[in-house]
């Protein structure tokens, strides 16, 4: 009876230690709490908005001129933007946790570096350091708040703020001398110059040497992390550095994660924005080594599906969204890797069903003649829908060559093109979904998924054009054939569709061909021979990290891997010119290997948008064990 008792003892205490814990569905509940906790930048608004969560306190760095200008105080600020004249904002370091974060901002004649710290849940430290500033003086300023109408109170002392939060109490206090200075801010705030060196402490009133050395300590510890990665230490602070920067707390969602920019957020109505591949991408790229945001960013997208019953091209807050299309289908992709790499089942069971419907949702409105083609559905209120436009943004690539003059049929809602890059992606979502569906023991799923796999993969084969050695585009009214080319039509790699033949003659006359998509930058989104290349307008020409990324994935399915390490190691070559020299991480390059040319409008690169890191995600994974 003892030895009974005993093993059941043994047997209860080996199932609280997790080692056989079920999923309970909670998970991601538990996932998103454990994210959403201390001091970050979770606040969209500004960089240099610091907020503790759960609380909702704000700390925010304002900056007030005092000379002749009408850009009287500089209150929030990004690091990229759509449009001139805008603070700019030089990015430092950022942990993940915002344990430190550093920055330079550059405004109406002054240059000051930021920095921040927190040890522990409570307390936090900021130290402004001015580099250059004009002949009159400007002003630090530091706001005290409470976001997104949480509930708690503020009051503004003598020497400090006191902010009230049930009954945990934070006091906000400066190193320097405080100036008076009236203000149009609507909570309190601390006011001193910026001549000197300000430290700025918040629970604990903190010296400025301590302050300072809280901010030394934190700096070293975030570059002792850097120092494991050795050679590769760049590469990943480039894709490090655009996700923390770029993570978010939503209030309305009730969740951390990382959209593509700041200013993204901000034009579609200030909150969020999560656009289809960009997301499930970027979680990819973050389950390098961050689980919790890489699952957040794979959860938050792939909700889209409960509302749309597909992912859509975007969906923002209030109800913004694109009913009538999708976007590249590469969730189950994702999934599966992040899967293969942390086996959390969890992560596919709460994916599954909804790609599932996604999945099931490509045939039924996007079939043409055993072919996919992208498409607009006529819904509202999408100002795009049932139009070339809308669908040309369903395929990811706003203004491709690959779609000039092909018509677009309204009663069909469908673009009259047999599009290579989708079949294949759509074959390799139905390939990679069989695997999830068989982890869970879903058999019947799994035959439908691989049948309707093999259905795509026989008509895609008919796109082969033996004459070119490549998958070509083919219309669907006319039965004509495309001859504009892309980096989407490699994607038959992917979708492991193209045969050993097939295969050498596209790498080798095609991706490897100097007059068409190789070079010392890699891989232009239209050939160096088609008239579009020269225009270097967005998706004729430039150089795309997510075109990248999906070839280099294709070209590991095959024998391939002199050629997919030289991919990896161009990209990242490129990546790296960029971010040593600007600390930009761009949205796409321009094809002479920059990101951005100087006469270029603002908004033709987002100069700190996260899949722009892809580029370097890749020679990461070729170098390590990731």
């Amino acid at each position: 009876m003892i030895k009974k008792i005993r093993l059941l003892v043994v047997v209860q205490l080996w199932l609280l230690s997790g080692i056989t814990a079920q999923p309970t569905g909670n998970e991601y509940k538990i996932l998103q709490q454990s994210l959403a906790t201390g001091w970050n930048t979770w606040n969209t608004k500004s960089v240099l908005s610091h907020v503790k969560l759960p609380e909702g306190i704000a700390v925010n760095i304002g900056f007030k001129t005092n000379h002749i200008t009408s850009k009287r105080y500089l209150q929030e600020a990004y690091i990229s933007h759509k449009e001139e004249g805008q603070a700019k904002v030089v990015p430092g370091y950022h942990s993940y946790n915002g344990s430190y974060t550093s920055c330079k901002v550059i405004w109406e004649g002054m240059e000051v570096n930021v920095e921040s710290a927190h040890e522990g849940d409570n307390n936090l430290v900021l130290l402004l350091t001015p580099e250059k500033l004009p002949a009159i003086t400007p002003y630090f300023v530091i706001e005290a708040g409470m976001l997104w109408n949480k509930n708690g109170s503020l009051q503004s002392l003598q020497n400090s703020i006191t902010i009230k939060v049930k009954n945990k109490q934070w006091n906000v206090y400066s190193s320097s001398t405080l100036l008076k200075d009236a203000l149009p801010v609507t909570t309190p705030y601390l006011v001193c110059s910026a001549k000197e060196i300000t430290g700025i402490s918040v629970g604990t009133k903190k010296t400025l040497a301590q302050i300072r050395q809280i901010i030394s300590k934190q700096k070293n510890i975030f570059e002792n992390g850097l120092k494991k990665y050795e050679g590769l230490s760049e590469t990943y602070l480039a894709q490090q550095s655009v996700l923390a920067w770029n993570m978010i707390y939503d209030a309305g969602r009730n969740a951390v994660f990382a959209p593509v920019s700041r200013v993204w957020n901000s034009f579609f109505g200030g909150h969020y924005v999560l656009f289809d591949w960009d997301t499930y991408l970027s979680g990819l790229m973050a389950g390098f080594d961050n689980k919790q945001l890489a699952y957040a960013n794979v959860m938050e997208v792939t909700k889209g599906i409960d509302v749309y019953g597909m992912v859509p091209n975007y969906t923002a807050a209030n109800g913004l969204g694109s009913p009538d299309r999708s976007q590249p289908p590469v969730g189950s992709m994702v999934v599966y890797e992040l899967y293969d790499k942390y086996k959390d089942k969890w992560l596919v069971e709460q994916t599954y069903n909804r790609l599932l419907k996604w999945n099931r949702w490509w045939p039924k409105h996007r079939d043409a003649k055993g072919y996919l083609c992208w498409g607009s559905d006529d819904i509202l209120p999408d100002g795009a829908a049932n139009t070339w436009q809308g669908a040309a943004y369903e395929s990811g690539l706003d203004n491709s060559p690959m779609y000039d003059a092909v018509p677009f049929n309204k009663q069909t809602h469908l673009m009259e093109l047999a599009d290579v890059g989708l079949m294949s992606l759509y074959i390799a979502d139905c390939n990679y979904l069989a695997l999830l569906a068989e982890i869970l023991n879903r058999k019947e799923d799994a035959t439908e998924l691989k049948t309707r796999a093999n259905k795509y993969s026989v008509s895609l084969q008919t796109l082969w054009n033996e004459e070119s050695g490549l998958f070509l585009n083919k219309r669907t009214d006319n039965n004509e054939w495309s001859p504009r080319l892309s980096p989407t039509l490699f994607y038959p790699l992917l979708a492991k569709v193209a045969t050993a033949r097939q295969a050498e003659r596209m790498v080798n006359e095609h991706l490897l061909n100097e007059a068409e998509f190789w070079g010392e930058y890699v891989l232009p989104s239209s050939p160096k021979n088609d008239t579009a290349f020269k225009q270097q307008d967005y998706w004729r020409g430039r150089i795309w990290a997510p075109l990248n990324f999906l070839v280099y994935k294709g070209l590991k399915q095959y024998p391939f891997s002199t050629t997919s390490a030289l991919l990896a190691e161009k990209s990242n070559a490129l990546l790296l010119k960029n971010w040593q020299t600007t600390k930009g991480v761009y949205e796409n390059y321009h094809a002479s290997g920059v990101g951005r040319l100087s006469t270029e409008p603002v908004n033709k690169s987002d100069n700190f948008y996260h899949w722009g890191a892809l580029m370097g995600y890749m020679w990461l994974l070729e170098k390590t064990d990731n």
